[in-house]
């Protein structure tokens, strides 16, 4: 089957509402849930079984012609095989929407397509391990592709297949006002549930955007770079290639604020008749209030991603209206977070809490939707280790070290603005497209060299003819943190 492919003029987006159901739906919701774990689970049983039967085959000496057929595993391959033995297996198939067992089976079979490719060296990034079984607590999420699937006039409710008029608990306008000006297409709709247990329903949709203002009609400042962090005051530092800071932006440290009140949840929930019994090692089934405790910290957990999500989705849609070229840096956020026991116990859950990979995620498609250029300067772009005023490089820089001192120029300056200069100025370069620094990489940062070859300056690291910035921050101490680049 082609790929759909989004027209010209137009922009895929998702809009998300959260879901007031009533009893009998959300009974309907969870009975969708189970039956695409239920044809998930039989189509990945019968996949393990067909492979040991052929494993075993071949283990006798049988030649290959001669082994028992192998499964199909795209998905139209699946749909037929569930299709002849949904009868014996779920004789109960016929009261759910027939895209909740599609949505069981495309998983299983994108699983098995990422572990074929991984296996073949045809997949870039980490190993994909072989699809697992999906028990009772895994995420509930069914997808619909056809049937009736539309946002309701009344802005307050929203008809899905086989589960028909559910109402929203917020107003559907942002969407339905396109949908009824011929500007959005609704291609489908992803019912799910959040580890609090509110249910949302979230609709892919194709917008067509009229031409953007000029990102850098409004402020003056038509290039910036972004520092992120996680220091309760510099989430996101924004400055402007001449040296100016233009903002500094608090961290919400959401999870941080929720850690006293997690901590009597977790607590409270280790003392409770829980699903394993430490003195026979088995499973068991959990106690009504156990789940009842569980709920609730997953409830915390939810307040706090909001919290987090919503100042994220604000300052990046900020930058991508107000300014013409954004720079960022290409941080490896997984990999900044290692085991380190309870010593690095405080930083990981600081590196969670703020979430840096969201900053350059959100600008990748926001700096597409307004017209505005984002570059990502490379991975081991050194704009922490760069004077911003001369141009000269360090060769190392604790994390401690809060405030960057030069020992060519005595420049004193802010570690995070220092790092944000020097970003503004490597998208200045791109923008104008002069040749940055080394490390710089061609297009966005992309192919950047290593911290272990030599350095130096460029047109990035520092300008002779900019206006000297002498930011003097006499005894200026902090907490280790990460910014800029992997130390």
């Amino acid at each position: 089957m082609a790929r759909f492919e989004v027209p010209d003029g137009w922009s895929a987006q998702g809009y998300r509402f959260a879901l007031d159901p009533s009893p009998a739906q959300l009974r309907a919701f969870r009975s969708h849930a189970g039956a695409v774990r239920k044809a998930y689970n039989t189509m990945l049983a019968l996949v393990k079984a067909t492979m040991g039967q052929r494993r075993a085959e071949r283990s006798y000496g049988i030649v290959e012609g001669d082994l028992t057929p192998a499964l199909d595993w795209s998905l139209a391959g699946l749909r037929r095989e569930w299709n002849r033995r949904k009868h014996a297996v779920a004789p109960w198939w016929a009261q759910n929407s027939k895209e909740a067992y599609n949505t069981g089976l495309d998983g299983l079979a994108r699983g098995l397509d990422a572990w074929g490719k991984s296996r073949r060296g045809q997949r870039a990034g980490a190993a994909v391990g072989f699809p697992r079984f999906k028990s009772a607590r895994s995420r509930r999420s069914v997808r619909f592709t056809t049937g009736a699937i539309r946002v309701e006039a009344d802005r307050h409710h929203v008809t899905l297949p086989r589960l028909g008029r559910i109402r929203t608990h917020e107003s559907t306008r942002k969407l339905a006002r396109r949908i009824e000006a011929g500007t959005a297409r609704i291609l489908s709709a992803t019912l799910s549930e959040d580890a609090s247990g509110r249910w949302s329903c979230s609709f892919q949709v194709i917008v067509q955007r009229t031409a953007p203002v000029p990102a850098h009609a409004d402020t003056g400042v038509p290039v910036v770079g972004v520092d992120v962090g996680v220091k309760a005051d510099a989430l996101l530092v924004i400055a402007a290639p001449d040296g100016h800071e233009i903002a500094r932006v608090p961290a919400p440290k959401s999870l941080t604020a929720a850690q006293a009140r997690l901590r009597a949840l977790q607590r409270k929930a280790a003392r409770q008749h829980g699903p394993w019994d430490p003195a026979a090692k088995t499973r068991q089934p959990p106690s009504n209030r156990w789940a009842k405790t569980t709920r609730r910290i997953g409830r915390v957990h939810a307040h706090a991603a909001a919290i987090r999500r919503d100042v994220l989705h604000k300052q990046t849609t900020a930058l991508a209206r107000h300014h013409q070229v954004i720079t960022v840096e290409t941080l490896n956020a997984s990999g900044m977070r290692t085991a380190g026991g309870a010593f690095k116990r405080g930083l990981n859950r600081a590196l969670a809490d703020a979430a840096l990979a969201e900053v350059r995620r959100m600008l990748g498609y926001k700096c597409q939707w307004y017209g505005s250029t984002l570059v990502e300067a490379g991975r081991y772009y050194p704009s922490s280790k760069t004077c911003s005023g001369c141009g000269s490089r360090k060769p190392r820089l604790s994390l401690a070290e809060r405030a960057y001192a030069c020992d060519h120029c005595g420049l004193v300056i802010d570690r995070d603005l220092n790092a944000a200069i020097n970003l503004a100025r490597l998208g200045e370069a791109q923008a104008l497209g002069e040749q940055g620094p080394a490390g710089s990489g061609p297009v966005a940062g992309r192919g950047a060299t290593r911290e272990t070859e030599p350095a130096r300056a460029g047109d990035a690291g520092g300008r002779e003819a900019s206006t000297p910035h002498r930011h003097h921050l006499p005894g200026k101490t902090g907490t280790a943190s990460p910014q800029g680049e992997a130390a």
